[in-house]
């Protein structure tokens, strides 16, 4: 039986660009090209003698993903960093000539493990959270319901955090694919124990997407892992609806006008982590009406991080006729009040966003809301308006 083949996205990038301003988003990893797609299919997919090309899977947004068909059955994804992973169904015949570069997988999975919360959305919008039997979350790291309820029912279990996995578990467990994110690049020796045993590895590179509408996209992927394309399918459209939508609500100012948006954490050690201006949170805060602050941020050479540290005493210079302030609460959790903000950076206290009231901090649940990112782009023009109806954010008192 073959990969049933997605049908072609209606394609709304271009009425998004005209309408909103969005911007690029770094590298991909190594010396790979920038993205994905800019790839011919033709050299993507020739990974085999005994492969037929056929067609490749129509994206609308994403770039740091690419999926080729095959006529014999089966299916190629490729992501940013050229690493490459053969999708086959029980009927589809595997080639032999198949490059050490390729990393098979047979789908549906069914004993999955999860390494990481980013990615559990798109098992819960694609229903596909039957096909997951382990995770490196504990019950308590979860704000999904979901995910937390999987847990307490025994159908989810916990098998180590992705830098120490319990190998004896997946083993035993039977785990037919471990699902990490950029972190485990990190930690090389831990993606050769896992395929030492058997366990193939996938590596989620939707976080460096240059756009919200990007990393919702990888939802497809998963479809395709747990076989509920249709269902991963509906779930994107309903997202890209909802952005349709969105766009008829950015602020309409001149560029000189627009808000300033300062998106960050303090960290332990008193430097600051904040987006590079390439960044899909920096798309989302100026598709809300609101211009980043730090356009220039991405000076690290780490292309396989959106993130970067300052220094504080840069940050300060940078921000300090910022209008708004949002703590990104994913790193050193939420924060309730600007007296309880200002422990950490008391700096900050002279900072036009501090002065006027206007910070912000992210609620704990965000990040691991990788389908929810209208609903924050919503939330962000709601603060840019003076809005009071939040659901991922917390006006600070």
């Amino acid at each position: 039986m073959k990969i049933v083949r997605t049908g072609t996205l209606p394609v709304f990038l271009c009425l998004l660009l005209l309408l909103s301003v969005l911007t690029g988003c770094g590298t991909s990893g190594g010396n790979s090209a920038t993205t994905v797609i800019d790839q011919e299919p033709a050299t993507r997919s020739a990974v085999s003698s005994e492969l037929t090309y056929d067609h490749s899977l129509k994206l609308g947004y994403a770039t740091r993903f690419a999926v080729d068909y095959f006529k014999e059955g089966g299916c190629l994804v490729t992501v940013a960093d050229d690493r490459q992973y053969y999708l086959a169904e029980a009927d589809d015949p595997v080639p032999k000539d198949l490059g050490e570069q390729v990393t098979i997988i047979h789908v549906p999975i069914k004993n999955g493990y999860l390494s990481g919360s980013g990615s559990m959305d798109y098992f819960l919008a694609s229903n596909g959270l039957d096909r997951l039997k382990f995770s490196s979350q504990q019950e308590s790291g979860w704000n999904l319901p979901e995910a937390a309820e999987a847990m307490r029912n025994g159908d989810l279990l916990f098998a180590g955090k992705y830098s120490a996995p319990d190998m004896e578990l997946l083993k035993t467990g039977k785990c037919d694919l471990a699902i990490q994110n950029t972190m485990i690049l990190h930690s090389p020796a831990v993606i050769e124990k896992l395929e030492g045993v058997g366990i193939p590895v996938f590596i989620d590179y939707a976080s460096l997407e240059t756009t919200p509408e990007g990393r919702m996209e990888w939802v497809k992927v998963y479809g395709l892992m747990t076989g509920r394309e249709e269902a991963a399918e509906q779930a994107f459209r309903q997202q890209e609806k909802e952005f349709k939508t969105l766009k008829k609500q950015a602020v309409d100012r001149p560029e000189d006008e627009k808000p300033t948006v300062a998106f960050f954490n303090v960290n332990s050690n008193g430097t600051v982590s904040v987006r590079k201006g390439t960044d899909y949170i920096v798309s989302m805060i100026e598709l809300a009406g609101g211009e980043y602050n730090l356009p220039d941020a991405g000076r690290e050479n780490d292309v396989n991080r959106s993130t970067e540290t300052i220094s504080m005493e840069e940050f300060y210079k940078a921000s300090l006729d910022t209008d708004y302030f949002v703590w990104n609460s994913s790193v050193e959790g939420e924060r309730y009040t600007i007296e309880e903000f200002l422990k950490e950076a008391p700096i900050l206290a002279d900072c036009k966003a501090v002065k006027d009231g206007n910070v912000y901090s992210t609620t704990n649940d965000l990040y691991q809301h990788a389908m929810g990112q209208g609903t924050f782009v919503r939330d962000l023009h709601e603060m840019l308006i003076g809005g009071t109806d939040f659901t991922y954010l917390l006006k600070l008192k």
